[in-house]
């Protein structure tokens, strides 16, 4: 382990050297150079994760897919969304619009007397050891994001930004980072403010991220695997999240006390149903138990939103776009109720 860290920290310092920080002395940023050497990182992290993609989770869609794959166009489309997210082009618009106001907000509160709460120093001795620590941090990161995710679901303007991401009907290991830019802010923006909050290291939340994405990548796999009747209670699989994802299901409750939705195929009646859904652990299935939202239903439904598969009063079905741009754009108008 101690092998594998040293070989990243010199692969972070080469890229830094020789690239980043000759680019910013060029650009006359150089007050920039601890953020840069950070970025270097997250960069390495992005590149690591894709391979690890490339390499593992690909051979298993092919051993065990799902569904045929139909929709290439949509696939590149999330690609692009991957890569823009993997390899830091998004943290990088945060850090020249967003981050000056995190900044800020932050000072005030110091100002104002505001410490951080450290979560590694309530024992001293054993929480504060690297491995313990970061299994406390992923812990506590994983409840706060239960919580986003049934946000994003509950509340109708999030869940009119969220819909991109479950508009996806092709669902394969490049569709997690398949959201509204703007649904990513809110969602990067309470973390930040977690992570301040309770004093993550900064290394330790590079480590956070890295291992959320990668096994969010798995759970959105188009690949037919549960890890058991223990497993499915200790992590999630690609059969719980597709479970979440499937078709007046994963993002629909029922309006009474009636049976949970069925899947929803083309042209059949539709039901009445409010936002709400199963299956919103990101990591951990532990808080859909303790919660009541875990649906462990051994099945592989249909991916998408019921109105892409059925019509409206008007007999349209809803666009949420193909490409990148019309994806974002269509996601605000939705948002301000004129899609």
């Amino acid at each position: 382990m101690e092998f594998l860290s040293t070989l990243f920290d010199n692969a972070q310092q080469w890229l830094f050297e020789q690239l980043l920080q000759p680019l910013l002395f060029n650009l006359g940023l150089a007050s920039y150079l601890e953020d840069g050497y950070t970025a270097a990182g997250w960069f390495l992290v992005g590149c690591l994760q894709i391979v690890i993609m490339v390499l593992v989770i690909a051979p298993l869609q092919r051993w065990r897919p799902v569904e045929a794959v139909t929709d290439r166009h949509a696939i590149r489309v999330d690609m692009l969304y991957t890569f823009i997210h993997r390899l830091g082009l998004f943290r990088l618009a945060l850090f020249f619009t967003i981050d000056p106001l995190w900044d800020m907000v932050v000072g005030a509160l110091r100002v104002r007397g505001f410490e951080t709460w450290h979560l590694d120093a309530l024992w001293p001795g054993v929480t504060d050891l690297g491995w313990v620590s970061l299994l406390i941090y992923l812990v506590v990161f994983d409840f706060v994001a239960y919580w986003i995710h049934r946000g994003q679901h509950q509340f109708v303007w999030w869940w009119r930004l969220h819909a991109l991401h479950h508009s996806q009907r092709q669902m394969t290991m490049w569709s997690d980072n398949r959201n509204h830019l703007l649904d990513d802010l809110v969602h990067d923006s309470i973390l930040v403010f977690v992570a301040v909050l309770i004093g993550v290291a900064p290394s330790q939340f590079v480590a956070i991220v890295a291992i959320t994405q990668l096994s969010e990548s798995l759970q959105h796999a188009n690949l037919r695997l549960w890890f058991g009747r223990l497993g499915e209670r200790l992590w999630i699989s690609p059969r719980f999240h597709r479970r979440h994802h499937a078709i007046g299901i994963g993002h629909e409750s029922p309006t009474s006390s009636a049976a949970p939705s069925p899947a929803v195929k083309a042209g059949e009646a539709v039901p009445r149903t409010r936002l709400g859904g199963c299956n919103f652990g990101v990591l951990l299935p532990w808080w859909d138990m303790l919660f009541g939202t875990a649906n462990f239903e051994l099945r592989y439904d249909p991916t998408g939103i019921r109105d892409q598969v059925q019509p409206n009063r008007h007999g349209q079905l809803r666009d949420y776009g193909r490409g990148f741009w019309s994806q974002q754009w269509r996601g605000l108008l939705r948002l301000l109720g004129r899609a």
